[in-house]
C-alpha cells in the first residue's frame, strides 16, 4: 500500500483502539508508520482523514453483517423467510456481533456527541448518513432502493432510529438490553396495536 492507503489504515485502528477525540496525528502517523507531512499532503488535515476513517469503519461492520446474512440465506432451503423472521434473524447477527463490535459502537456514539460541535463532521456525514438508510433497508428487511425507493426510505429510517437505541441500551447496560427476539415481538405489539375498548351504558 502507499502511503495513503497505509494512513487510512491507521487511523482506522487508532479510532477502534483510542477513539476520536483522543487520537492524535501522531498516534496516527505511529499505526501507519508513515510521516505527519502525509496526512496534510492526502488529506489536508487529521479531521479530513479520521472522519474518512470513520466512514470506511462503519461500512465495513455492515459488509460483514451482510455477508453472515447472504451465507444464512444460502444454507437455507428455497423458501423466502416470513418478514418477522426475517427481522428476528438480522438482529440477531446484530446484537451477537456485540461483543466482536464493541469498539465500533462505542465509536459511533463518540462520533454523534460530537456532531453539533463539529460541523466539518456533520458535513461529512450527512451524504453516507442517508446512503447508510438504504443499505439498512436492504439488509435488515430486503427492501430494494431502486425499485422500491421511498418504501426503502422510510423503513431505513425506521432501522435506523431502532439501532441507535439498540445501541445506547447495550452499551448502557447489555443485561437488560432488548434480544432479537425481544424486538421482533415488540413490533409485532406495535403492529397489533391496542384492542378497541367498548364502553358501557345506555345508548
Amino acid at each position: 500500500m502507499g502511503h495513503r492507503e497505509d494512513l487510512l489504515e491507521g487511523a482506522k485502528r487508532c479510532l477502534l483502539e483510542k477513539g476520536y477525540a483522543r487520537t492524535t496525528a501522531r498516534d496516527i502517523v505511529a499505526a501507519s508508520g508513515t510521516n505527519l507531512a502525509s496526512i496534510g499532503y492526502h488529506y489536508g488535515s487529521k479531521e479530513a482523514l479520521l472522519n474518512l476513517a470513520f466512514l470506511k469503519v462503519t461500512e465495513e461492520w455492515g459488509d460483514v453483517l451482510t455477508k453472515e446474512g447472504q451465507a444464512e440465506q444460502e444454507a437455507r432451503p428455497e423458501v423466502p423467510a416470513a418478514p418477522l423472521d426475517q427481522f428476528r434473524e438480522t438482529w440477531e447477527r446484530v446484537i451477537g456481533s456485540y461483543e466482536q463490535t464493541r469498539a465500533v459502537w462505542q465509536l459511533q456514539m463518540e462520533v454523534i456527541s460530537r456532531i453539533d460541535s463539529d460541523p466539518e463532521l456533520q458535513k461529512s456525514l450527512a451524504g453516507p448518513q442517508r446512503e447508510g438508510r438504504d443499505g439498512l433497508a436492504e439488509n435488515m428487511l430486503g427492501i430494494d432502493p431502486e425499485t422500491e425507493p421511498e418504501k426503502a426510505r422510510v423503513a431505513g429510517l425506521f432501522c435506523q432510529a431502532l439501532l441507535a437505541g439498540v445501541m445506547v441500551q447495550w452499551l448502557m447496560d447489555s443485561d437488560s438490553a432488548p434480544s432479537a427476539q425481544d424486538l421482533t415481538d415488540g413490533l409485532k405489539a406495535v403492529l397489533e396495536g391496542r384492542a378497541p375498548q367498548f364502553g358501557g351504558g345506555a345508548a
